[in-house]
């Protein structure tokens, strides 16, 4: 009876453990936005790695889709694509994105913008985040800079509804800008 008890008793804290472990390091969100149509639709349910940009682990990249703390001060997380990382300079004329002055093919902009944004450098421990539905999204060009210490995660896979489940493309600009160089 002993033995019995004992692994049982280990089985449970194993999965304690593997449920704890799994839990800070994978969260599941429904978009709830537009702003990044076509690509994500509200209603989606997707998959976050909250490990992917701990200090140790690594940094965002342009072109990953991340979810983060509302910088407004809101309850709600937003679904956003990095764009600036620190000490880049971004610029927005007319619709056309500029990074480290050099222009940008964006395949994920499915739909026409035309505002402006005025040249700015991205400091450090920040980042340049847009939705993909430019006109309509709220985010850098609106207000600002996110803080690092904002980002929950990188999402990686779009798993509901079935018929919509997908990994998702990460477009690295990095590829343009070293071309352009």
């Amino acid at each position: 009876m002993k033995s019995f008890l004992r692994e049982f008793l280990f089985e449970i804290i194993f999965v304690v453990v593997f449920v704890a472990v799994w839990f800070s390091v994978i969260q599941t969100y429904e978009v709830f936005q537009t702003s990044m149509e076509p690509n994500f639709h509200e209603g989606q349910r997707i998959v976050v790695n909250k490990a992917a940009y701990w200090q140790w682990i690594g940094n965002p990249k342009r072109g990953d889709v991340i979810v983060l703390q509302a910088p407004s001060g809101s309850t709600d997380d937003y679904l956003k694509r990095v764009i600036g990382l620190p000490g880049d300079t971004v610029e927005i004329t007319k619709g056309v994105l500029y990074i480290n002055d050099v222009k940008m093919d964006e395949p994920y902009v499915k739909r026409s913008f035309t505002y402006s944004f005025a040249k700015i450098t991205v400091p450090e421990d920040s980042y340049f985040v847009l939705g993909d539905n430019r006109d309509i999204s709220n985010d850098s060009h609106r207000w600002g800079m996110l803080a690092r210490s904002k980002i929950i995660g990188k999402v990686f896979v779009i798993y509901w509804p079935l018929q919509n489940w997908e990994w998702v493309p990460n477009f690295h600009l990095d590829k343009q800008l070293a071309a352009a160089n």
